[in-house]
């Protein structure tokens, strides 16, 4: 048996034995309820077996539960929110038969709730035209262990209801009869199937019969989601400790996906726009060294006309893996070396772990000792474990004088003009004993702090066991807010391992160390599309496998697949070979570049979605069953993925395919990117996907942005906008532009324009607007042969082009100020 056969199944083995331990734990009901008040626009019962329960809402659609087994509840606080929610006002009254009681808002609108008092508490949810949304399970009623401080409580399920979200799991894409652990987890090279990894967002959304509903289970400690995997009746979820506090997102009068993760992330928070630069190619491996080395790298883009934004250092940039700190050999000019790789249009973002070397001559090191910024062990002492230093003090993030430390930190590289930073090792991660018999288990204990450990928690002091699950995301915060603080007029750009519910208001995620393998390309689709919906829209996978070393058709394969995800990045680990876009010989080198240029050719689009996240937090990537949750046919289907609402990718995650099939989904009808082939909704076809080819489709009735080829985003300004059609349909659209950078977009220093496609007409809603892109082309896809004439605003224009081959006819706009376009076949 191979040792990494040996870990998966001591890790499977000790994964039994807690949940023996679970199964034999003293679980007590909370019993039927005794007393019911209503106070400050919340409904405190009290039952029988001393247990105290919630009900509250945070709006009318959203039902809040909290339980607790002691007289008191904690303070109500909470890392995942954005801000404290208050609780909107209720309408409570009681069946005088049955003692059931009924509450909704006191408006009357949306979600009604019915608690009853007997053989036991349950609580069931109803949407506002009186049909179930969730409740719970009277054989498996809500309870808690005394001894232990375990919570739990279950719900009834039919046996149609998926569900998704969950965070960062590498398992299919709907999660039923899944069993999942919520505990951040450095799992290198991890195999599919295998949970958890290093992300906990305790969030999903259930779908059945076309309705969807959502449940936010807020409590950090270890956590776990039985999606009827024990009994296909019923899914159960519970925590280690803490409350039992969860919402309930009705999805409103539609029982939208849309309006559960709107909901959602109007709790948790939405990130602020990414600065424009971020969404380009980004380069990566462990690691560019020396100096030398990155130079080479830089100018080969720009010599072979390769498009990128960004240049990562690992590990090795440092001294001696001392943070905040340069390899006097392999760097010893870094604002130098900066300085020219942004003049030739690269951003420099370096990695920056948590652990902090534990050595007298070093200034960070002391400072944060003698200020006390240091998680501590059980005896009050300063936790020291072993990482790439050496051994490291870890800063107690949990503590709101630490992160302003740690955040000022970063003081000294965005001087020498560092431009964004990325969080690694933060689950936290450490080195294992050096015993290898306890070095053998994937979810080994030794890498990470002791569950004793204590932390600050912002004022709620609390172990390790408690604070573990939000140590990577207060670290993103830390840094986030920090580079914001220093440089108010940017807008951060930090990259995050780690995180919990809400990681997304500081930082992007990527799914951390995969590998080079065709199962692992498919598995990408899955992960990013269900973080997606976990409420993080700037998500991405390491292109071509961090572990390994792909072949020539693998990385090509996966640089398409990633090319319209959020991040795009390659990165690759420190013996991996190379692996650039030209590392496989002169025809995978034309490949990748054509793949690339795909990418910046979509930037508006991408932005355009970017901005309408921020606002009403529909993901930018997004599987296909949520924009057609009625289309019985997407809810499984994990290997296509939707960019916006406008935009079908169907990768080729087999190898040696050169054809694949692709469904449409119901409703709409798609056409081919390349030839416009129109396809109708509800259908599959096999397509042609050669080497060179990603199949893209876009929806009919869509109004894309687009731009020429550019090498940097530094260039956009200067390239005008094409707006590509696709004819078949009638349909509406919107082009969001602003500076690409800062908060100005937020004083009204921006422009959106709205569009509307009838039949051949499109009409324009230009704001005039100075120092924005300029709207120049429009191009129609679809049209069978060319039309007799295109006229803007009545007057016929001349000088159009239509390409046959590509069902193109491509109009050069007079200026701006164009109303309309029409078509005249």
């Amino acid at each position: 048996m191979q040792t990494s056969e040996k870990s998966l199944l001591l890790s499977g083995l000790l994964l039994l034995s807690l949940a023996s331990s679970a199964t034999h734990a003293a679980w007590q009901s909370v019993g039927k309820v005794d007393t019911a008040k209503q106070a400050s626009n919340t409904l405190t019962v009290s039952t029988n077996d001393g247990a105290q329960v919630q009900l509250s809402m945070t709006t009318p659609d959203v039902v809040r539960v909290r339980m607790t087994q002691g007289a008191a509840f904690d303070a109500d606080f909470s890392y995942a929110l954005e801000q404290q929610h208050a609780a909107i006002g209720l309408h409570v009254e009681e069946d005088p038969v049955t003692g059931a009681i009924t509450l909704h808002a006191d408006k009357g609108e949306g979600a009604r709730v019915i608690v009853q008092r007997r053989p036991r508490l349950s609580i069931t949810v109803y949407d506002a035209q009186g049909r179930v949304v969730v409740g719970d399970d009277l054989a498996r009623p809500m309870a808690y262990d005394p001894e232990t401080g375990a919570v739990e409580v279950s719900k009834k399920r039919s046996a149609r209801e998926l569900y998704y979200g969950f965070g960062e799991k590498a398992l299919p894409l709907s999660r039923h009869q899944q069993y999942m652990t919520m505990w951040n987890s450095d799992t290198p090279y991890y195999p599919p199937g295998l949970d958890p990894l290093y992300q906990t967002i305790p969030f999903f959304i259930a779908l059945g019969e076309g309705t969807s509903y959502g449940i936010f289970f807020d409590n950090t400690y270890r956590s776990y989601f039985d999606m009827g995997k024990t009994d296909p009746a019923r899914y159960t979820f519970g925590a280690g400790g803490g409350e039992l506090n969860y919402y309930v997102f009705t999805g409103g009068a539609e029982r939208s996906p849309a309006n559960v993760l709107r909901d959602y992330t109007d709790l948790t928070g939405r990130g602020s726009l990414p600065p424009l630069w971020a969404l380009g190619y980004q380069q990566s491996r462990y690691s560019y060294t020396p100096d030398a080395r990155v130079r080479e790298i830089a100018q080969t883009f720009r010599s072979k006309q390769i498009p990128a934004d960004t240049i990562y250092l690992d590990i090795d940039y440092m001294d001696g893996f001392r943070i905040f700190t340069w390899s006097k050999q392999g760097f010893p000019q870094p604002e130098k070396l900066i300085g020219q790789l942004r003049g030739e249009g690269f951003h420099v973002v370096t990695i920056v772990d948590p652990g902090i070397k534990v050595d007298e001559s070093f200034a960070i090191y002391r400072d944060g000792r003698d200020h006390a910024m240091y998680t501590r062990d059980a005896q009050g002492n300063e936790l020291h474990a072993a990482v790439w230093p050496g051994a490291c003090a870890f800063p107690d993030f949990t503590n709101p004088q630490s992160r302003a430390w740690f955040g000022s930190l970063y003081s000294k590289f965005l001087d020498q003009g560092v431009a964004g930073f990325w969080n690694d090792m933060n689950e936290p991660a450490t080195f294992p004993p050096s015993n290898p018999d306890e070095s053998l288990l994937t979810h080994d204990p030794g890498k990470t702090f002791p569950l004793d450990a204590q932390h600050n928690g912002d004022g709620l002091a609390g172990n390790h066991a408690r604070y573990h699950n939000v140590y990577g995301m207060q670290m993103a915060r830390a840094t986030f807010e920090g580079l914001h603080k220093l440089r108010a007029q940017n807008r951060p750009f930090v990259l995050t391992r780690a995180g919990y519910a809400g990681v997304q208001r500081y930082a992007a995620v990527w799914t951390g160390d995969n590998v080079a393998s065709w199962e692992h390309l498919a598995l990408t689709i899955p992960m990013l599309t269900n973080l997606s919906v976990s409420g993080v829209p700037l998500v991405g996978a390491d292109v071509g496998g961090y572990a390994g070393s792909p072949s020539g058709e693998l990385y090509a394969r996966w640089l398409q697949a990633a090319a319209l995800t959020p991040l795009f990045r390659t990165h690759a680990e420190i013996h991996a070979k190379d692996r650039e876009p030209w590392s496989y010989g002169v025809r995978f080198e034309r490949i990748n570049r054509a793949t690339i240029e795909l990418r910046y050719r979509l930037l508006p689009y991408i932005y355009t979605l970017f901005a309408q996240n921020e606002t009403n937090g529909r993901p930018v990537l997004r599987p296909l069953w949520f924009d057609y949750p009625t289309d019985a046919r997407t809810l499984q289907l994990d290997d296509e993925f939707l960019l916006g609402h406008d935009l079908l990718v169907a990768p080729v995650v087999k190898g040696g395919a050169t054809r694949r099939r692709v469904y449409f989904p119901n409703g709409d009808a798609w056409l081919d990117w390349r030839d416009g082939q129109r396809y109708e909704g509800g259908t599959s076809a096999d397509v042609s996907a050669p080497i060179e080819r990603l199949p893209l489709f876009l929806r009919a009735g869509a109004i894309i942005p687009s731009q020429p080829v550019i090498q940097h985003t530094g260039q956009t300004m200067s390239t005008p906008l094409t707006l590509i059609v696709a004819l078949g349909a009638d349909g509406i659209g919107s082009v969001y532009q602003d500076a690409g950078e800062g908060y100005a977009y937020r004083q009204g220093d921006s422009r959106t324009t709205r569009l509307e496609l009838h039949v051949n007409e499109l009409a324009l809603q230009i704001p005039a607007a100075s120092g924005f892109q300029r709207f120049a082309f429009v191009e129609f896809l679809g049209l069978k042969s060319a039309p007799k004439q295109v006229s803007a605003d009545g007057n016929v224009l001349s000088g159009i082009a239509f390409d046959r081959n590509s069902k193109r006819l491509r109009v050069a706009l007079p200026d701006e100020n164009v109303h309309t376009v029409s078509i005249q076949k």
